[in-house]
């Protein structure tokens, strides 16, 4: 046994069964060792963010980490953006990197890099194996420091004589790390916080989907207190019977418009609320300058544990029962297709317990509002701001969830940074339908210059906001990598094309040419 083989077996020993993988020479061993071991899923991407978006996505959903498989420092930094935005999430992510042998270190090979530095600069947790006979023993605790705090990013960087050389057999599992409580007095300080007017329960991570969810809503209930989520979320469950929940919006105008009044707001598995960016004369935080805002629990503190305590401090029962969204799905409109027509379209054809990967930015304003009384399904969303997120977050959620359905809204910029993940899906056969939004640009950079004072632009800035000159064609772009797609100009064609993707066990792109 090699160090390669003793990492893939205690990999499994610890219930971790898929990789993502951008694999080159410096992993060969690595990879022989995986094709040794049917039982592990290997999923090729063909970029290094496809990695990690994937691996993303798949924690969320599956609620448990996944390897990713990148090569060298390059390969480290071509997966940076998506690790940026798994990190934003609280996504737990195991990445594997392997480096030049150590007695090769000392000469400049052309990929030769700071791999130290880079994972530095996004993991929570990072190692190199000295040799071969550490290197179980290290993915053990790698894949330890993925599990904690809620999730976490580990980076086990291998050198290759580490994973060719001599090692002795697997490592045994380690204990999961405790999640910190608050204190009874907190506890308390919160519930009667709750209890005052205008007082918001502004919750985040687990607590916004599954029976967290209807538990937060059954302390709003109780309390009277405003049940809401900020702005970018990892998951959230929507749709009929779900907690009613207010989110706050993208602009800074109407979000500090939103919490005007508020006297409090009490943070629960979600950090503070803040503007996306700055801009001159508008404030970084939304809250009234007046409004006590209490940290009672951290997104890397046990959530669950708390919310119970809050409902137990605030008197919840069997019998309270929150203020739920009812089933209202849209008529199938008509003619020609319009934003507000897919939005319409999607609310009544989502299936429930469907997965909505959503990276629409400016065209979701007007699509998504009408999903919250569709069948109850999954939302993941960007959190980081890193674009290109969609379609591989949408990959790692179908690999966790082969039976829901999966759909994936994106815009032609977002979906251009990761175009790969398309043919990871046909070779896959992922159940995933896929509506490009093709506005031709990156619409949100034509707002954000507006946003920062600019009343006017000429054809440089023109020049850096669209992507026309050529028109991207979508439909062409799918099908040579293996998705089947079309191009509908009408709602009813729409529908139809959403339809037929949902009835696929396959996957599909639809491109929606509107605005």
């Amino acid at each position: 046994m090699n160090g390669a083989e003793s990492l893939v077996k205690t990999l499994l020993q610890n219930g971790i069964d898929t990789v993502f993988a951008n694999p080159g020479t410096s992993e060969m061993h690595f990879v022989a060792a995986l094709d040794t071991h049917p039982e592990m899923n290997c999923v090729l991407c063909l970029f290094e963010g496809g990695t990690t978006g994937a691996a993303d996505g798949y924690f969320r959903m599956k609620r448990d980490v996944a390897g990713t498989l990148l090569h060298l420092a390059p390969g480290f930094g071509n997966a940076f953006a998506n690790l940026h935005n798994a990190r934003k999430a609280g996504s737990g992510v195991l990445n594997i990197v392997g480096d030049h042998a150590t007695h090769h270190l000392r000469y400049e090979s052309p990929l030769k890099g700071d791999i130290i530095g880079i994972s530095q600069a996004i993991s929570h947790w990072t190692r190199v194996s000295p040799d071969a006979g550490s290197v179980a023993q290290d993915g053990a605790e790698a894949l330890r420091a993925a599990r904690a705090m809620n999730g976490q990013i580990a980076t086990l960087v291998l050198p290759a004589n580490t994973a060719w050389d001599p090692a002795k057999g697997p490592a045994e599992s380690l204990p999961p790390q405790t999640l910190y409580r608050p204190s009874e007095a907190d506890i308390e300080a919160a519930a009667q916080r709750l209890r005052t007017n205008a007082a918001a329960l502004m919750i985040g991570g687990p607590a916004l989907f599954g029976t967290l969810r209807q538990l937060a809503g059954r302390i709003a209930e109780k309390t009277g207190c405003r049940l809401m989520v900020d702005t970018l979320i990892p998951r959230i469950s929507k749709g009929a019977g779900t907690a009613k929940i207010d989110q706050l919006v993208y602009p800074v105008d109407p979000k500090v418009a939103q919490l005007v009044g508020t006297s409090s707001i009490t943070l629960v598995g979600t950090n503070r609320p803040v503007a996306f960016f700055a801009y001159p004369g508008k404030p970084s935080v939304p809250e009234p300058a007046e409004c006590i805002l209490a940290d009672l629990c951290t997104p890397t503190m046990d959530i669950g544990w708390t919310l119970q305590a809050l409902a137990d401090a605030v008197g919840v029962s069997d019998s309270t029962a929150p203020e739920t969204y009812e089933l209202d799905l849209p008529a199938l409109p008509a003619g020609q297709l319009t934003l507000e027509k897919v939005g319409q379209v999607l609310a009544a054809l989502i299936p429930e317990n469907a997965i909505v990967c959503n990276e629409s930015v400016t065209s979701g304003f007007k699509v998504m509002p009408p999903t919250a009384t569709a069948r109850p399904h999954d939302v993941l969303s960007g959190t980081g701001g890193a674009i290109g997120l969609c379609l591989p977050c949408a990959t790692g959620a179908a690999i966790a969830c082969p039976d829901r359905k999966v759909i994936a809204l994106t815009g032609d910029g977002s979906a251009m940074y990761t175009l790969q993940s398309l043919w990871t899906k046909a070779r896959e056969g992922l159940d995933v339908t896929v509506v490009v939004f093709a506005n031709r640009g990156y619409q949100i950079l034509r707002n954000e210059l507006t946003n920062v004072g600019v009343e006017t632009y000429g054809q440089n800035a023109q020049a850096m906001f669209d992507v026309e000159n050529p028109t991207l064609d979508w439909v062409s772009l799918a099908r040579g990598h293996g998705v089947p797609a079309t191009r509908p100009e009408t709602a009813e064609a729409f529908a139809a094309a959403l339809q037929a993707g949902l009835d696929s066990d396959g996957p599909s792109l639809i491109e929606v040419v509107c605005s």
